[in-house]
């Protein structure tokens, strides 16, 4: 509830900045005198910004599935798959939510959490990460993506992609809609003309650019977040410092680009540290370093 909550609210409170900055600004009155509906526009960005993020979201589980090939744990087939079932289920009850699918998957050391709701959400380990840690290691790891059921990371991050979409399609289209008026078109011609929709790919392009940065940093946010979450649910934040110095020195597993956000480890794309999903392994270390060294 309090979910759908921030998500409504959420909607609500990007109409109400936008309209305000607006009318603030003098812009409403200038838009709606150059042809834009500005209440339609809003309407228009809202659905087209969250409409992608959120069947994404909802689509999660089974297209984390496909992509990675993962299968999940119906009846543990060995001893390792039985530990990994009720380790899981030990670290759920903890943090206070339902048990998750448990699954496998073939590939190097990774791990992964994803789904649209706390209480029916997928975990996910491969086997390199299996084979290459010791049993502490792999439980914080565990510990990691529970923290990101629990702290509700899927859904936020679906909330937070969709803000910034929203604010690309609108601030594009009303670029665009300046450009073709006051550079490309005489006054006394009416409807829109190619600067319109060149501008509008553009911008685009552009203010896509800039909205993943956010998405970016909201992500580098929430892994240290996770990475404390472990250490709260394993009582120490040793293990997960030792998760992490192992991972650091082997090649992260490389995941499908749609669920490079949700690993346990990964660089990130693009030009450097702006575009990184992931914080360098040091700085998380250095962090839970620094939670381990506060007094209790």
């Amino acid at each position: 509830m309090k979910r759908i909550i921030l998500f409504l609210a959420t909607n609500l409170a990007v109409m109400l900045v936008l309209s305000l900055v607006l009318n603030v600004l003098g812009v409403g009155r200038a838009v709606t005198g150059a042809g834009i509906n500005v209440p339609a526009l809003l309407v228009f960005s809202l659905v087209v910004g969250f409409t992608g993020s959120i069947i994404s979201l909802l689509i999660s589980k089974p297209m984390a599935k496909w992509s990675t090939g993962a299968r999940v744990i119906d009846n543990p087939a060995n001893s390792t798959e039985l530990w990994l079932v009720n380790t899981v289920r030990q670290l759920a009850e903890r943090a206070g939510i339902g048990m998750p699918e448990v699954a496998v998957y073939e590939g190097e050391p990774n791990a992964f959490a994803t789904g649209a709701f706390k209480n029916s959400a997928l975990v996910a380990v491969s086997t390199g990460l299996i084979e290459s840690m010791n049993r502490e290691e792999v439980e914080a790891v565990l510990g990691h993506e529970i923290a990101h059921v629990a702290n509700g990371d899927m859904v936020t991050l679906a909330l937070i992609q969709g803000v910034v979409n929203t604010f690309v399609v609108f601030m594009a289209r009303v670029v665009g809609f300046f450009v073709d008026k006051v550079l490309l078109r005489s006054n006394s011609e009416r409807g829109i003309g190619i600067g319109y929709m060149v501008t509008v790919f553009v911008c685009e392009l552009v203010f896509g650019l800039l909205a993943s940065i956010i998405v970016a940093w909201f992500s580098r946010q929430r892994e240290f977040r996770a990475d404390a979450g472990s250490a709260n649910l394993l009582g120490s934040p040793v293990p997960m410092q030792r998760a992490l110095a192992r991972l650091a020195g082997v090649p992260a597993g490389e995941m499908p680009k749609a669920m490079s956000a949700f690993g346990i480890s990964g660089t990130g794309g693009g030009w450097g540290a702006l575009f990184s999903t992931h914080p360098p392994m040091e700085q998380r270390i250095a962090a839970l370093q620094n939670l381990q060294a506060r007094p209790a």
